[in-house]
């Protein structure tokens, strides 16, 4: 009963492209095309933001120009696409587009690009949205990655671990001092979640990565209340043009 259900579902309603609505195969799945256009980091990479490095891996840890100028407090990170292209129209649907059905299929990209920082006992918890602009916007799009990515690997998610405890105007066409001086002091852990964290790796969970402000402000509360270590994942990384 339960394939002839699944059957008419999809007579009715045939899984379709995520990228551009072309009819595919599967369900949450990228035509050929989209999949080709889509910038999938793959290589080497720097350890700790994720974005794609030239040469080959030597066994050692590399860092880009900005991880080396502005050292971070998480101990390693990374990304699954870079933010341009078809990627970046993904993750705007995803996060203004009302598109939560993205959030299955990349938390599955994010899985496999997150597999050197994964660690028994670790807890996702998701970078937060001041709780005015989750009530605009309904869903916060990071805690819908970390939920899917929670499923994905097993791992335990605290879905309300961290709280904005100020709005902050938005970051775009701020500088990088801008950014982390708007952050400063804006994240804390919720007083009811800390016990969950203590000595434990942290995997936290955003969308984009671009100054790595607020994942600094993030990592820096995970730290205060205890946590052995931070690591980062993100659905995508904005990096300079070569």
């Amino acid at each position: 009963m339960a394939q002839r259900f699944q059957t008419a579902v999809s007579l009715l309603y045939p899984p379709r492209c995520l990228g551009c609505g072309e009819m595919v195969e599967r369900d949450f799945g990228l035509c050929g095309p989209c999949w080709r256009d889509t910038p999938f980091i793959a290589g080497s990479v720097c350890d700790a933001c994720g974005v794609p490095l030239p040469g080959a891996e030597d066994g050692h840890r590399l860092e880009c120009d900005d991880c080396m100028e502005r050292p971070r407090p998480w101990t390693q990170g990374r990304a699954a696409l870079l933010y341009k292209d078809r990627a970046r129209r993904m993750v705007l649907a995803l996060k203004h587009g009302d598109r939560g059905e993205l959030a299955r299929p990349a938390a599955l990209w994010m899985a496999r690009a997150a597999r050197p920082l994964l660690r028994d006992a670790m807890l996702i918890a998701p970078v937060p949205l001041h709780w005015a602009r989750l009530v605009r916007r309904r869903y916060n799009q990071s805690a819908l990655l970390a939920q899917h990515l929670s499923i994905q690997t097993g791992l335990v998610q605290c879905p309300d671990f961290l709280v904005r405890t100020r709005r902050t105007q938005p970051l775009d066409g701020k500088s990088v001092r801008q950014r982390f001086a708007d952050l400063d002091g804006t994240i804390r852990a919720h007083p009811r979640r800390r016990h969950r964290i203590a000595g434990r790796s942290v995997l936290l969970v955003d969308d984009v990565m671009t100054s790595g402000a607020t994942l600094a402000a993030c990592t820096t509360a995970c730290l205060e209340a205890g946590a052995a270590e931070v690591r980062v994942i993100t659905l995508a990384r904005v990096a300079k043009d070569a």
